[in-house]
């Protein structure tokens, strides 16, 4: 798609509402970035609509293929398109199955659009126990943690929680820039809710943040495998984004 660049003689109010476009486009590919897949892991494609304040913006895309016996690769693309505003950006996680549990290999962000171009990788050398990135010379200064996941695998990880009956979740994160985070959540309870596929009973898990400014929520369908099937961003109440399962497509396993 064209990329609609920044006019650098524009108003600085237009500037401002770039940035804080920016904001909830991060959150939508790194909060809830990835759906959550079967162990054992079955490969689809699956197609959201991303909208804001009940306006259609974009699309996005999630597709899980089988590389190896027990390697996998999860891929997230979206699209998205407000005003004059573009950003288009592809996350990768290459990933390993081991003891049922995922243990990332590689994961790489890379990002066009309005403003500047983006591209992260994240190596794990689990060999010599050491987190590699493209941005730095030498290995980040993090303590290794076995259980740590990047910004895709820790929902491989939270759905077999769920299954295995858990209402409360923490996962060590690396993130696309090399920092060390966790992320917590946690169960709020079922739902029936009504999606472009149709009416769908969920599970509603809640993300547990530091203040209760920012809200994030998700909602996992049992008869999806329990696939992310809606989710949304707010900040003081106020909706940023919202996501919704349109399509989804088992695909055929090695």
């Amino acid at each position: 798609m064209p990329f609609l660049m920044t006019n650098p003689f524009q108003p600085k109010a237009q500037l401002t509402q770039n940035n804080k476009i920016c904001v909830w486009l991060i959150g939508l590919s790194a909060i809830f970035s990835c759906s959550l897949i079967a162990n054992p892991l079955t490969p689809y494609n699956a197609e959201y609509q991303i909208s804001r304040k009940g306006s259609v913006q974009g699309i996005a895309y999630r597709e899980l293929k089988q590389i190896d016996v027990d390697i996998y690769q999860l891929k997230y693309k979206s699209d998205i398109e407000w005003m004059i505003f573009s950003d288009e950006r592809e996350e990768t996680s290459l990933f390993k199955i081991h003891d049922s549990k995922p243990s990332p290999i590689e994961y790489s962000m890379i990002r066009t659009g309005t403003g500047p171009d983006r591209d992260y990788k994240i190596t794990f050398d689990h060999k010599n126990q050491a987190v590699m990135s493209n941005q730095d010379k030498y290995p980040l200064d993090v303590k290794w943690l076995v259980q740590q996941q990047d910004l895709l695998t820790y929902q491989v990880q939270l759905r077999n929680d769920l299954k295995a009956g858990k209402q409360k979740f923490s996962y060590p994160i690396i993130d696309k820039k090399g920092n060390q985070r966790t992320y917590d959540f946690v169960v709020d309870g079922k739902e029936t809710i009504t999606l472009p596929i149709g009416n769908v009973e969920t599970i509603r898990i809640k993300r547990v943040y530091d203040n209760d400014k920012r809200q994030a929520t998700v909602w996992l369908a049992p008869e999806y495998d329990y696939m992310v099937v809606k989710m949304y961003k707010g900040k003081e109440g106020i909706e940023q984004f919202q996501v919704q399962l349109t399509k989804y497509e088992k695909q055929v396993t090695m």
